[in-house]
């Protein structure tokens, strides 16, 4: 099949499902020998094509399927002879940043921050694990809190953040400073479903169990340490995804994105409006704006581009989007580009004004924040330093210079548009290519879709790159594999995500998540501990838009059950 199924083939392909899968046979007999796949490896086996062994197309996959694969650079890194600057971002990204270090690449931190290394959030190089406290220093916590006013109810799902922190909130900061959130203010509690909303049973029809947990969240006020606090909150939590083959999802055009939208309205589809003008059949919004809207993100240097990265669908290009803004607002690292600091107006006037932080800072004339060293003077250098209105580099109290290097910033973005895809496994084996057909026929791929193909890849470079004439890895013309639509959309869970749009999720190398970073959680907050859970989430609602094909799964008989997940774990 080396053409994605069109929706029409799919709508077929799911009609015919109840066929295939009532008649289906609890016998399809296992391959023994799935250790010896390399013999079948770039070979059409089956339902399967050639080129599904291959992920990420043969500039963005790598043939490991071993323990550290999320690690590795693709052989376009290598073909561009960037293996010494992958190298280097590599190490940023699995180091610890500070406030002054011996390692210049690593100096800078804070002095609000929400993680001191980016591998905290992404163990593994992969999606973050469920944790059941929330503690920034555990290695594979990586869970962002979202902090909201609810515009709907105590509990809704949506509403606009509050301005009293960061989008990302910050519980963590550099002497002498104090967190904008104290981390010990921060409950998670771990709910468990005892009815699906849909009326399906917490158990299979041939009476095989599963359950369900999603999390609950709550900050008490005392723990923020803002002028003013805020009120009327909502909380929820969202956790990093992988963050391989990101470069790859960069590199399919605008116009191909386009396409799938429309296919999806053309079957009535009902797509999120912030992104696509139903009357028009075309994209929300007006890239003549100047300004982000719609479904178009302004780039730094004006360009318009339309929307694809992160579950709300709020970035457009890799190098001004997750990877490039997380090296800025994670670590709170300033550079040429970004000559300010990641912070709120609430923060800095509490800092102002607290006693502790004040009296430190006039213990040491050598602090940016001295002045001339009265209170007065400290206080008025914190407010202005701290505050994101007036913290630019012409402030007349700012001493602080760029921290991280533009040739820095160049490595770290070769190594995160460098991360390859893992090679698909067992595709020899019968079971894998049953799940393929059932994942098919009951109308999976609706938004998992398969297939994609790169464009030209004329990426968007910010000017630091373009400046110094630096160049980062490419993927022309590559067929790719990641299982995602890249369109949102809402699967009414408990306590869903904020905003309840929500970009599909890729699909590609999810397999061999515990190998590489020791859990198996997924979802945007880690509720689902395996691909079961995973699946009957999105039966939980029968308004949900995945209700009809999880419906399907939960009807399925063991077999094939088990065949769809042994398909998920292979791609």
């Amino acid at each position: 099949m080396k053409q994605l199924l069109s929706h029409k083939l799919l709508m077929g392909v799911a009609l015919l499902g109840s066929i295939l899968v009532s008649c289906s046979k609890d016998d399809v007999v296992e391959v023994e020998n799935d250790n010896d796949d390399y013999k079948y490896v770039g070979q059409a086996v089956g339902n399967m094509s050639a080129d599904e062994w291959y992920p990420g197309g043969k500039l963005g996959t790598t043939e490991n399927t071993g323990s550290t694969c999320y690690q590795d650079q693709t052989p376009a890194v290598d073909a561009a002879d960037l293996v010494e600057a992958f190298d280097k971002g590599e190490y940023m990204f699995e180091h610890r940043f500070q406030q002054f270090s011996k390692t210049p690449i690593l100096t800078g931190l804070g002095p609000a921050y929400v993680r001191s290394q980016c591998i905290d959030c992404h163990p593994g190089y992969g999606h973050g694990k469920r944790v059941t406290s929330y503690n920034t220093k555990e290695s594979g916590n990586g869970y962002l809190l979202v902090i909201y006013h609810p515009i709907d109810g105590a509990n809704s799902n949506d509403g606009p953040y509050i301005s009293e922190v960061t989008g990302m909130p910050q519980t963590n900061a550099t002497s002498p400073f104090l967190a904008p959130i104290d981390e010990s203010g921060v409950h998670i509690e771990w709910k468990e479903v005892t009815a699906m909303e849909s009326g399906l049973k917490m158990q299979f029809e041939d009476g095989e169990k599963y359950s369900l947990i999603y999390p609950e969240v709550n900050i008490d006020i005392a723990a923020f340490r803002t002028d003013p606090k805020p009120t009327n909150l909502a909380f929820r939590m969202e956790s990093t995804i992988g963050i391989y083959g990101t470069g790859l999802l960069d590199a399919i055009p605008d116009e191909e994105m386009k396409k799938q939208y429309q296919l999806e309205a053309s079957h009535g589809v009902e797509l999120n409006p912030l992104m696509w003008n139903k009357d028009k059949n075309d994209w929300a919004g007006d890239p003549t704006l100047g300004k982000s809207n719609g479904a178009y993100y302004r780039l730094a240097d004006g360009t318009m581009k339309v929307k694809r990265f992160t579950y709300a669908m709020t970035r457009a290009s890799l190098q001004d989007g997750p990877g490039a803004n997380a090296m800025w607002n994670i670590t709170n690292v300033n550079r040429s580009d970004r000559p300010y600091l990641y912070t709120t107006s609430a923060w800095a006037e509490a800092m102002s004004k607290t006693e502790s932080v004040i009296n430190a800072i006039k213990k040491d004339p050598k602090s940016p924040y001295y002045a001339d060293g009265t209170e007065a003077g400290i206080k008025a250098a914190v407010r202005a330093l701290l505050d994101p209105k007036t913290n630019q580099f012409d402030n007349p109290y700012h001493n602080f210079k760029p921290e991280m290097t533009d040739n820095n910033f160049w490595q770290y973005m070769v190594w995160h548009r460098g991360l390859a895809v893992p090679r698909a496994r067992d595709l020899q084996n019968p079971v894998v290519q049953r799940g393929k057909q059932v994942f098919m026929a009951i109308g999976c791929a609706h938004c998992h879709r398969p297939q994609w193909k790169t464009g030209d890849d004329d990426m968007w470079r910010p000017a630091i790159l373009v400046n110094h004439n630096l160049s980062l890895p490419r993927y022309p013309n590559q067929t790719i594999y990641p299982y995602t639509d890249l369109v949102q959309h809402r699967l009414r869970m408990k306590n869903d995500i904020h905003g309840s749009w929500c970009r599909t999720t890729p699909l590609w190398g999810r397999g061999l998540s515990r190998a590489n970073t020791g859990a198996e959680d997924r979802m945007h907050d880690c509720r689902a501990r395996n691909e079961i859970e995973a699946i009957m989430w999105h039966a939980y609602s029968k308004d949900g838009d995945a209700y009809k094909s999880a419906e399907k799964f939960y009807r399925l008989k063991k077999a094939d059950r088990d065949a769809v997940v042994k398909f998920l774990r292979s791609i």
